[in-house]
């Protein structure tokens, strides 16, 4: 197991080792992910660790990188997937199929496909369910084993409200209709747990509101009747600080409420960090290119853009950035932005950078979570290179896309 003595509760991006990061520019180019792996180990081990009667299970989504997963499989972690391509990869990076659980959401008949296939020959394969249709599917595909039935405990949490998935009537089973699914499910398949997931980004003074939503999961699990469950997955959604001066996630205090929350059970609990696991394992390295005087602000241009990350284009997110290049230059406000031709492209307005110019390497912090995941070839921008750390050695772990790539499958 990862040793923690020397693991900091949040990475902060003043916390990178800068000249390394320089370094790595000039090596690799940019824009680049810079991905640290023992990072990742050692925060899936601290989360572990707070839950130590629980089962953990890493929510690939956040980052599929075959070497992220890898990272996760070596501390002993276990992999949750919302789609078939999560669950191949996941197989790919060494994960046995058996302890798998596939989320599935609307799933798509080639998902559905996949899972069942991969079912047959993996019976210990977990499919959660969040609508009756879906039990329809699988059953007219022959399918009858592991089942866990989502719940939409309709309260969201969480950063944005786009990833409030508690109170979405996208996601789980209506609460009150839970019972009568219950009692299908055993009648047709093999009911093995409940799964519930209230949201994403929460900190401790959100813990709160997150814990009502577990704390119905409890409830309804107690009324179906716990003892016949394996588990109850409470999901993921904890967050970490993004901005500078945001507290950490307090571990401690976070697990006794998620404890208190769910109450007595005979099931095992589960949880599913994703964004704790990784965001603050990855930056990204961007090279300045344009510096334009304007009215109201000095415009810095990088060549990253919202094709590399998105986040701020999509919720609004502050990430943090550093000027790896020249830290002790008087910082200055400036207006970040990207080459792509919308407004939206910009990552951060009036913010305080040591005064950039021309070639200056910039870094964009917490960039593991739903960072290269979302990454797009908009406006014909192949995807960028990513490099993991381990053990004090760096490594190429995905490619740095050519036009080729993106035209590779257009006939």
């Amino acid at each position: 197991m990862t040793d923690l003595a020397d693991s900091p509760a949040v990475r902060r991006l003043a916390d990178w080792d800068h000249d390394r990061l320089a370094s790595l520019a000039e090596e690799y180019d940019t824009p680049l992910y810079v991905t640290d792996l023992d990072r990742v180990k050692e925060n899936y081990t601290r989360f572990a660790s707070a839950f130590p009667d629980a089962e953990v299970m890493y929510a690939a989504k956040a980052h599929t990188g075959k070497a992220v997963l890898e990272a996760v499989l070596e501390a002993g972690g276990e992999i949750e997937c919302a789609a078939w391509g999560e669950l191949q990869r996941s197989i790919d990076a060494g994960a046995d199929p058996n302890t798998l659980q596939y989320t599935a959401v609307n799933p798509p008949d080639h998902d559905l496909d996949y899972a069942t296939d991969l079912a047959a020959e993996n019976p210990g394969l977990t499919i959660t369910i969040g609508a009756t249709d879906t039990l329809d599917r699988l059953a007219e595909r022959g399918y009858d084993g592991r089942i866990a039935i989502r719940i939409n405990p309709g309260i969201g949490t969480g950063h944005h409200e786009k990833v409030a998935t508690g109170a979405d009537a996208k996601f789980g089973i209506p609460y009150d209709r839970v019972p009568e699914v219950a009692d299908r499910v055993r009648e047709e398949f093999d009911l093995v747990g409940l799964h519930a997931h209230a949201g994403s980004g929460v900190l401790t003074e959100g813990l709160e509101e997150h814990c009502r939503a577990i704390e119905r999961v409890g409830e309804m699990a107690r009324r179906v009747g716990d003892e016949d469950l394996e588990f109850v997955d409470v999901g993921g959604g904890y967050g970490v600080p993004y901005r500078e001066d945001d507290e950490p996630l307090d571990l401690e205090k976070t697990s006794n409420m998620v404890r208190d929350a769910v109450g007595d059970l005979e099931a095992t609990l589960k949880l599913e960090p994703g964004r704790y696991v990784v965001a603050d394992a990855s930056v990204i390295l961007s090279e300045v290119n344009t510096i334009k005087e304007a009215p109201d602000t000095t415009v810095v241009g990088i060549d990253a853009s919202l094709a590399t990350l998105i986040r701020p284009a999509m919720f609004g997110s502050y990430h943090p950035m550093y000027n790896v290049s020249a830290p002790d230059r008087e910082p200055h406000e400036v207006t970040v932005g990207g080459p792509v031709c919308t407004s939206a492209d910009v990552f951060a307005h009036d913010r305080p950078v040591a005064r950039p110019e021309r070639e200056d390497i910039i870094a964009i912090g917490n960039a593991g979570s739903y960072g290269y995941e979302l990454a797009s070839q908009f406006h014909s921008q192949p995807r960028p290179a990513e490099v993991a750390l381990e053990n004090g050695e760096a490594r190429v772990v995905r490619r740095r896309e050519t036009l080729d790539d993106v035209t590779r499958v257009e006939q």
